[in-house]
């Protein structure tokens, strides 16, 4: 058989949870194309499925370190698709965070401040209009507080005038 003549298989009646098991574990041994396929496969079945679009977000943001350029609009997208007003805002602000960090590594220091603000902003508005008791946006916000205390050249490359404006790759 040719590899030209392969196609999708659709996942039909399988078990979805089953499946998005193994995508989580496939995230959890730092493998997100396997995870980011698995979802996949899951919404061609249920295009709704809200584990789905969380995981596959989630996925997506889980390569920033190698490709965020070419991947943070994607992750904006999915995270759109989930129905919760709060986790849309708080998963925006986890990929606004994972690309302020994929920036500060690769020295993108403007980037990378103009990242941490926007991630803060949307935790800080995840928290007003998420649970009370729901602890994630604290901590996101706590992690990015030490982030830029950690990297004091974020600070400064803020405090500096910009001669262009924000842009993916600087």
């Amino acid at each position: 058989m040719s590899l030209a003549n392969h196609h999708l298989k659709a996942l039909g009646h399988r078990d979805a949870d089953a499946a998005l098991d193994k995508a989580e574990q496939y995230r959890a041994l730092n493998e997100p194309e396997e995870a980011d396929s698995i979802c996949r496969d899951v919404l061609e079945e249920s295009p709704d499925n809200q584990r789905a679009i969380r995981t596959l977000g989630l996925a997506v943001t889980d390569r920033f370190a190698h490709e965020w350029t070419a991947l943070f609009d994607e992750a904006l997208a999915v995270f759109r698709r989930l129905a919760s007003a709060y986790e849309r805002v708080y998963y925006a602000g986890v990929a606004w965070e994972r690309c302020a960090k994929a920036q500060l590594a690769g020295k993108q220091l403007h980037n990378a401040a103009h990242s941490f603000e926007r991630a803060m902003e949307h935790f800080a508005e995840a928290e007003k209009i998420g649970p009370k008791d729901a602890p994630d946006p604290i901590l996101r916000w706590n992690r990015c507080v030490r982030a830029i205390a950690a990297h004091p050249e974020l600070v400064e490359a803020a405090e500096r005038p910009r001669n262009h404006e924000f842009q993916h790759g600087d």
